[in-house]
Formats: structure tokens, C-alpha cells, sequence
């Protein structure tokens, strides 16, 4: 009869990306998650499939922080780790294992080091499972073109017999934050500073996912550097970014209301250094860098009263450590 309302159509189903997990298969993910830990932790690849379904679970997690991410003290801050895995787990014995302390690490994960595939997934596994104790942010060798120089897509190859894992893992560093502030006081960046951006809020606007570009505000960040004889801004000798002085820091520290600029990018050969009396600290977190520098390692600790403090290490001991088989060719950045 005229004006009864049409049936209602039958339910569509479910969509499988609204499917949320239900409790047994979040705790099997996170089981599984926790075997990958256990597995990477004893300097054991996983198998490409489940590299995969990590990278892809951790650019979720990335995508949905700001390119500033905020962190909350206590925390503790890392350099450079270069792909030195056993080292890094001795900076995990020294520091204090995840998820009781709260790390922000300033990128250059991989390159130079024998183990990058495993450094890296070690650290992704563990941002997964412990999403608010990590922080990851975008160094100047989380790239494209920079990891086929330096060695990390050859390993990707050499362990895995193709570059799916490579690229897999460079799709995540597009995801990769641009630096942190910690306790609204520490700016946390991998290189330094930009004459392109004068705030913190000029870093949030940024758009990120991409290979870093040669020149601009995003390059600056993963490449400049401290120079205590400058005033200003000075080309600078790496051909990417820029070398600034004292003034620039000052000044930027000022305007945003932040009390120091936390870096790596340098080897510091005591682990840390000091640039601008205090306004700036190189922290330096792979020890006898390239397994022939000499310097020791540190990370930097903020306690819960905003207390800064180092913590400075040295090489895993020889017996607790392994080397590659070097019966293949030499690369030649190792030459």
C-alpha cells in the first residue's frame, strides 16, 4: 500500500579493514611481535613476509604522529647507531632495556655498521610493541639514495637475496617523525637547524613523506651542523644543508621557548659535546665508530625533575659479539 516505507536492504558485511581484532588475535600479534624482538635481539634476521607485516604496521603507528612528536620525562636520548647491533644492545644494558625507559632516538640507524638490517628491525619491532616508549626520528641516511652508497640496501640484499626488505624499510623512513621535544624544553633533531624555519610550528608544517629533498627546510634538519668560530649561517662542507653559529641557535631556542638543541650527525669522540657554552649538545651513541674510530659512546638522560646527565659507554666486550663473514668481497666504504 501506498506510503509504507520500502524494506530496508539486507546488512552489507563487514568490510575486513573495520574488522577490529578481537582480544586472542591482538594477543597473537603481540606474541608474535615479542618472538621477532627475542629473535632480532640474538642478531637473527625474520622472514621477509613478516618484515612486511611489520613496516607496514609501523607506518600506522608513524602516520598518526606529528613531525614534531612531544615526549614526557624521564627520557632518554640517542645518536647515531650506524648499524652497530651490538653495540646498541649494550646501550640497551647501559640505558636500561625498552619498555622501562623511554627512548628517543636522532636517527642514522643503518649504514657503515655490519648489522643494519637487524639494528633496524629491532628498533621498528620494538616502536611496534611499544609505541609510546620510542620515539624514532628521520636521520640523513634514512634514504633512498644515501643507503645504496653506504651499505644498507647491500645487506638488504646479501641476507635476503633481493631488495624487497630495502624497500619495505625506506618507505617506513618517510614515515620517520623530524624531530621531538621533550618535556616542551629539548629539541631532539638529527642534524640542526634551517634559515628556512624560525619555529618549532614551521617544523609541524612540513610535509614529510617523502625522500628527503637536496636542499630546503626537511634537508637542513637531517644535515646541518654547529660552528662555535661563526656567526649566522655558513655554507657548509657536507654539500647538504647549512653550518650556523651561536647567534642562530640563541635565538631559535628563544623564540619557541626551549632551553637546548639536542643533535648527533657528528662523531663526538668523548660521546657528547657541548657547543655554544650550553645551548646545543652533539650526543654521539655508536662507540669505536666504524670499528676503528677509537671514541666512546653516550646517551643523555632527563630525569623526572628535568635533570640532564650522560651516560657514556664503550664498545660491546669482544666476547659478547660477532663479526660477519667476510669471505665475500670488502664493500668499498669500508676501505
Amino acid at each position: 500500500p501506498a506510503g509504507r516505507p520500502p524494506p530496508p536492504p539486507p546488512p552489507l558485511p563487514p568490510s575486513p579493514l573495520l574488522l577490529l581484532p578481537t582480544c586472542s588475535s591482538s594477543s597473537a600479534a603481540m606474541s608474535d611481535l615479542d618472538a621477532h624482538i627475542e629473535t632480532l635481539k640474538q642478531c637473527k634476521i625474520i622472514p621477509e613476509d613478516e618484515v612486511k607485516t611489520l613496516c607496514e604496521k609501523a607506518k600506522e603507528i608513524l602516520m598518526e604522529e606529528q613531525n614534531v612528536h612531544h615526549v614526557a620525562i624521564p627520557a632518554t636520548v640517542v645518536g647515531d647507531i650506524h648499524g652497530q647491533f651490538y653495540d646498541l644492545l649494550e646501550l640497551f644494558d647501559v640505558g636500561g632495556q625498552v619498555p622501562s625507559v623511554n627512548y628517543v632516538f636522532m636517527g642514522d640507524f643503518v649504514d657503515r655498521g655490519y648489522y643494519s638490517v637487524e639494528t633496524f628491525l629491532l628498533l621498528l619491532a620494538l616502536k611496534v610493541r611499544y609505541p609510546k616508549r620510542v620515539t624514532l626520528i628521520r636521520g640523513n641516511h634514512e634514504s633512498r639514495q644515501i643507503t645504496q652508497v653506504y651499505g644498507f640496501y647491500d645487506e638488504c640484499l646479501k641476507k635476503y637475496g633481493n631488495t624487497n626488505v630495502w624497500k619495505f624499510c625506506v618507505d617506513v623512513f618517510d614515515c620517520l617523525c623530524l624531530s621531538a621535544v621533550v618535556d616542551n624544553s629539548v629539541l631532539c633533531v638529527h642534524g640542526g637547524l634551517s634559515p628556512s624555519l624560525d619555529t618549532v610550528d614551521q617544523i609541524q608544517d612540513l610535509h614529510r613523506l617523502q625522500e628527503p629533498p637536496h636542499e630546503g627546510p626537511m634537508c637542513d634538519l637531517m644535515w646541518s651542523d654547529p660552528d662555535d668560530d661563526i656567526q649566522g649561517w655558513g655554507i657548509s662542507a657536507r654539500g647538504a644543508g647549512y653550518v650556523f653559529g651561536p647567534d642562530i641557535a640563541d635565538q631559535f631556542l628563544y623564540a619557541n621557548h626551549l632551553e637546548l638543541i639536542a643533535r648527533s650527525h657528528q662523531l663526538a669522540m668523548e660521546g657528547y659535546k657541548y657547543f655554544f657554552g650550553q645551548l646545543l649538545v652533539t650526543v654521539w651513541s655508536a662507540p669505536n665508530y666504524c670499528y676503528r674510530c677509537g671514541n666512546v659512546a653516550a646517551i643523555l638522560t632527563i630525569n623526572v625533575d628535568g635533570v640532564i646527565d650522560f651516560s657514556v659507554f664503550e664498545p660491546r666486550p669482544t666476547h659478547l659479539r660477532k663479526v660477519p663473514d667476510f669471505s665475500t668481497r670488502m664493500p668499498d666504504y669500508f676501505l
